[in-house]
């Protein structure tokens, strides 16, 4: 599993992230986002979301179960 994960079309240009819970905007880089993939899709959440839904996202749920 040598191979890199390729970076979304969007990713360079951050202020094109939206959060998928909230859909909060992301200001420049946004560092503490969480990038999740569900069914082969990324999905972005911003920090206050990733937080508040820790224990699921580190239980690998989807985030239609949250």
């Amino acid at each position: 599993m040598d191979q890199q994960t390729p970076q979304p079309a969007g990713i360079e240009n951050a202020e094109n992230l939206v959060c998928y819970c909230c859909g909060k905007v992301a200001e420049g880089a946004p560092p503490t986002w969480t990038c999740s993939v569900e069914n082969g899709v990324r999905r972005y959440f911003c920090d206050s979301c990733a937080r508040e839904n820790l224990r699921a996202i580190e239980g690998r749920l989807d985030s239609t179960w949250w």
